[in-house]
């Protein structure tokens, strides 16, 4: 099973790729995220619909954010599923404000790199980041 991911596999597009990509081989497709807000997960959502042989469940962790940078608050599930946005583009609009807040509050964190090993070493020392082997 792959799991695509927006963010990491080049935008909507090159997603749609790897979609047909997946269709072709034969292999399962589902659709990775993080600790993203209402925007990526609007094109996550969008994406979704735009794929038919997404064969597994997307995976999120939005439900457990609490800032938001879309006007109106956090996107809304219902019995475990998310509509897509119905709005120009990606069916949300950015809360500027709320944008600049938050990324005040980035700047100020210190946090410019992400390094997932590091995070990982101090659970498993030993252990280092691969690239997959197909």
């Amino acid at each position: 099973i792959i799991l695509g991911d927006h963010h990491f596999w080049g935008g909507l597009r090159a997603s749609v790729e790897l979609a047909r990509i997946c269709r072709t081989w034969g292999i399962g497709l589902s659709m990775h995220s993080n600790s993203h807000l209402g925007i990526s997960l609007a094109a996550m959502t969008h994406l979704a619909a735009a794929v038919p042989n997404l064969t597994y469940a997307c995976d999120t962790h939005y439900p457990w954010q609490w800032e938001e940078v879309i006007v109106g608050g956090k996107l809304q599930f219902e019995d475990g599923a998310l509509a897509v946005p119905a709005g120009p583009g990606l069916g949300v609009e950015l809360d500027h404000a709320e944008l600049e807040r938050m990324h005040q509050q980035y700047l100020a964190s210190g946090l410019q790199f992400r390094d997932d090993q590091a995070e990982m070493q101090k659970i498993e020392p030993g252990w280092q980041a691969r690239l997959p082997r197909w």
